[in-house]
C-alpha cells in the first residue's frame, strides 16, 4: 500500500470537525438546503426502502447465489433510469451517477446473507432454508439504494461534480466479493470509497467512527502432525504424538505474543483440535484448525512465515512432523483520517451534534479493507439498537434485527459524505 495508513493526531477517535459540509445549493438556484433535501426525499422513499429491505430478509441469498437479489437491485436501479453494469461471475453489480470531470466517490453495500436459519418471529423471516441476513446486509443494500436514488436527483439536477459509484457487493461473508468487484473494474477510477456497517451495539441515530484500523485481518490455517503411533505404556518407544500437538497449540499462541508488537493484536484462536479414537493409543496423526487476526497490516504480512518457523521449532522438540496449510484472508480495515473526517462533517451537520461517537476496535474480518489497500475511504458503524433496548442480539446470531429508523440515517450520512467528498474534492 503506498498511502499512509492513518495520518491522525489521535488514532481511536473521530477527528475534530475542521469544516462545514460542502452542499451543492448555491449551484442550484432554488434548492434548499441539503437537510431539507434529505428530509423531503425520505418522506416520500422510506415506507419503500424499507419494504425493500424486507423483501430481501424474506428472500436471503448465501455467497455467490444472489440471483434473485441482484435482480431486484438491478430492476430498481433500471427503475430509476440508471445503467446497472452486473458482474461477471453473476451476482452483484455496479452503478455510475452523474458526469462530467471530478472524483469519482463509491458506495458499498453487500448483498449476501449467512448460511443459517432464522429464528425471529417476523412477518419478514426468511422464507429461504438455511439462509438469514443476520448481519444486516439488506440493510446496507437498502441504504445504499435509497443514498443512489437521492445522488440520482442531485446529478440530474446537475449538482454532482464528477460521479458516485454504487457497489452491490456479493460474497463479503466468504472475504471473496470485494476482489471480485475489483477484478471486473468496479474500483476503476475510484478517488474515495466509504460503506456503513450494522451495529447492534450503538442506538439507531448514531454513527461510530474510527480513524486507523477498524477491523482486524482475518486468515485461517490448518495444522496436521504425524508420528509413527503406539502404545501409551511405552510413550518413550515412539512419538508422543498427542501430547507433542498439545504442546503446539499453547506455545504457537504464547510464542507469537512474544514475537511481534503487542499494539498489533495479533491473536492465534484455536477452533478445532483432533487426534486419536482410543485410551490406550498413541496415534500417528493429529489436525489443529483455528484463525489468526491482526489490527496491523505489518504483523499481517509478517504472520504466515512466522508462523511457520514458530511451528517447525515446537515439532522438532518433540520429533514430530508438522505440515501448515495456511490461508489468507484479509487484510485490516484501516480508516484513513481524511474520509473518517468527511464522515464526521456529514453525520454532525446532517444528523446531529453528538451523533458521532467514537467506536472500538474489532478482530472481526471484513473484506472491505481490499479496497482500502487501493484507494483511500472509510468503514464506519451504524447504530441499529433501539434507543432504551434492554436485549442486545449481536451480529451473526439468527435472532438478529434491527430499528428501522437506522435505513433513513445510513442514507443521510452516505448521501452527505458522498457529497462532501465530491465537492472538497472539486475545490
Amino acid at each position: 500500500m503506498t498511502r499512509g495508513r492513518d495520518g491522525s493526531p489521535e488514532k481511536g477517535r473521530p477527528v475534530a470537525t475542521s469544516s462545514k459540509l460542502a452542499t451543492p445549493d448555491a449551484a442550484v438556484p432554488g434548492s434548499t438546503d441539503l437537510a431539507a433535501q434529505l428530509a423531503d426525499f425520505l418522506r416520500e422513499h422510506n415506507d419503500e426502502l424499507i419494504e425493500f429491505r424486507r423483501d430481501l430478509h424474506a428472500h436471503p441469498e448465501i455467497a455467490f447465489s444472489e440471483h434473485r437479489t441482484t435482480e431486484k437491485i438491478a430492476e430498481r436501479m433500471t427503475d430509476a433510469g440508471l445503467t446497472p453494469h452486473p458482474l461477471s461471475r453473476g451476482t452483484g453489480l455496479w452503478v455510475d451517477l452523474g458526469r462530467g470531470e471530478g472524483p469519482t466517490v463509491a458506495l458499498r453495500a453487500d448483498i449476501d446473507a449467512l448460511p443459517m436459519e432464522d429464528e425471529k418471529d417476523v412477518p419478514y423471516r426468511s422464507t429461504n432454508p438455511n439462509a438469514c441476513h443476520a448481519c444486516g446486509h439488506d440493510v446496507h443494500t437498502a441504504m445504499v439504494i435509497g443514498a443512489g436514488l437521492f445522488l440520482a436527483s442531485q446529478a440530474d439536477a446537475g449538482a454532482l461534480p464528477g460521479r458516485v459509484r454504487l457497489i452491490f457487493q456479493p460474497a463479503e461473508e466468504v472475504a471473496s466479493g470485494a476482489l471480485e468487484v475489483m477484478r471486473d473494474g468496479g474500483l476503476n477510477d475510484v478517488d474515495r470509497i466509504f460503506a456503513l456497517h450494522c451495529d447492534p451495539r450503538l442506538d439507531a441515530g448514531h454513527v461510530g467512527l474510527r480513524t486507523g484500523p477498524i477491523t482486524g485481518s482475518c486468515d485461517s490455517l490448518r495444522i496436521r502432525v504425524a508420528g509413527p503411533g503406539g502404545h501409551t505404556a511405552r510413550p518413550h518407544l515412539t512419538v508422543d504424538l498427542v501430547y507433542a500437538l498439545s504442546k503446539i497449540v499453547t506455545e504457537l499462541p504464547a510464542a507469537l505474543s512474544r514475537r511481534v508488537d503487542p499494539r498489533s493484536s495479533l491473536s492465534l484462536v484455536w477452533g478445532q483440535i483432533s487426534a486419536g479414537s482410543v485410551a490406550n493409543a498413541i496415534p500417528d496423526v493429529g489436525t489443529a484448525q483455528g484463525t489468526i487476526r491482526s489490527l496491523d497490516e505489518e504483523a499481517w504480512h509478517q504472520a504466515p512465515d512466522l508462523v511457520k518457523a514458530l511451528l517447525d521449532s515446537v515439532a522438532c522438540a518433540y520429533g514430530v512432523d508438522a505440515e501448515i496449510d495456511y490461508r489468507r484472508g484479509t487484510p485490516p480495515t484501516v480508516n484513513e483520517a481524511t474520509s473518517i473526517q468527511m464522515l464526521h462533517d456529514a453525520v454532525t451537520q446532517i444528523i446531529g451534534e453528538g451523533r458521532a461517537v467514537p467506536t472500538p476496535q474489532s478482530l472481526g474480518g471484513e473484506d472491505f479493507s481490499w479496497y482500502l489497500e487501493s484507494v483511500p475511504g472509510a468503514l464506519a458503524r451504524l447504530g441499529t439498537r433501539p434507543p432504551g433496548a434492554v436485549d442486545e442480539v449481536d451480529l451473526h446470531r439468527p435472532q438478529f434485527d434491527v430499528d428501522e429508523r437506522a435505513i433513513g440515517v445510513g442514507v443521510k450520512v452516505l448521501a452527505a459524505t458522498a457529497l462532501t467528498a465530491l465537492w472538497g474534492g472539486n475545490r
